[in-house]
């Protein structure tokens, strides 16, 4: 008994002495759970701010008083972009696409022409070319109310390789067509949508971006680059009339009869909630223009992403290594 009535009164005075430490802690406790509560209740306005609200309540204004009448599209191979250069042509926009293989998008300018009663054109562009390449493109936008420039990351390579397994020339292909083009592209665009204090650029990357994946190293890169590029033109030019948005498509499924190889923003897939055809993404997307500098431009994409940057990077690249593994 003697040992218990110690016990008690030890906890008695225990109690008495921390009591002070105890209310600290619980004001401490609660600050955080507000402080948390604020940011989720922050992101949940931003969600719908993004997604929903520009759909139920659209803009009296029209995409082409906003911004401009023609876009300039480069890597239409990509068919997100297509689809992407196909919603802008819906809003009346009309469409310059910009590529090495003018065969690659020939059938899509003609269908968009014909179908939505808007001009395109084609330029042959080599970028290897560097200068030379920018002289043809400067010559057919002049003159032209350039609202948009669209560029998208080239993922027609995105099977799991290491760095040094991949051909030199391969490596200098995929620099040239995700950051010399995307990077001259808004060097020779921006100056007339400056000088007319409107404009938009729209650099599309992926979700490889979010976080990194063992054997893409240069795919991972290069859309990180688009992201922070975007992102710091966002920076440099928002102040001069210029909406720039990072686009971070995840899965996207694709509905025209081409496969697409790519990963995270076209692989051919069964089409669902979380992955939708091109032509649903497209017209999700372009409703984020001038709400949004970064977004999935989807918003179940969002939610995914959400819950990406909640794992750990070790989980994640545990996780991917295991898929590689057994795939």
């Amino acid at each position: 008994m003697a040992a218990v009535d110690s016990f008690e009164l030890l906890y008695r005075e225990l109690s008495r002495s921390c009591s002070s430490y105890v209310e600290t802690l619980a004001l401490i406790g609660a600050l955080y759970t507000a402080s948390k509560a604020v940011v989720l209740l922050s992101d949940c306005c931003t969600f719908v701010r993004v997604h929903f609200l520009p759909r139920i309540i659209p803009s009296k204004k029209k995409l082409t008083q906003r911004y401009g009448d023609w876009a300039v599209v480069t890597g239409a191979s990509e068919p997100v972009v297509k689809a992407y250069a196909e919603e802008l042509a819906r809003h009346g926009v009309s469409i310059v696409f910009v590529t090495q293989d003018p065969a690659t998008v020939g059938d899509t300018a003609a269908s968009i022409s014909q179908n939505h009663r808007v001009e395109t054109l084609v330029i042959t562009a080599d970028f290897f070319l560097h200068q030379k390449a920018c002289k043809p493109i400067t010559e057919a936008i002049q003159g032209k109310d350039i609202g948009f420039l669209v560029n998208c990351v080239d993922e027609s390579s995105d099977a799991p390789q290491s760095l040094t397994a991949v051909p030199e020339e391969c490596l200098l292909d995929l620099v040239n067509k995700n950051i010399v083009t995307a990077t001259l592209m808004t060097r020779l665009v921006l100056p007339g949508m400056v000088d007319r204090s409107r404009g938009a650029v729209v650099n599309i990357s992926s979700g490889y971006c979010c976080r990194p994946l063992p054997g893409t190293v240069m795919l991972t890169a290069s859309t990180g680059y688009l992201d922070n590029f975007s992102r710091a033109l966002h920076l440099e030019y928002s102040g001069k009339g210029i909406f720039i948005q990072s686009l971070i498509p995840l899965q996207i499924a694709s509905n025209r009869h081409q496969q697409s190889s790519s990963s995270s923003s076209s692989r051919s897939s069964r089409e669902g909630w979380f992955v939708p055809n091109l032509d649903v993404y497209a017209h999700h997307a372009v409703s984020t223009l001038g709400v949004s500098n970064r977004t999935t431009g989807y918003w179940p994409h969002t939610l995914q992403y959400g819950l990406m940057r909640c794992i750990p990077e070790w989980i994640w690249v545990f996780g991917s290594r295991v898929l590689i593994s057994q795939s």
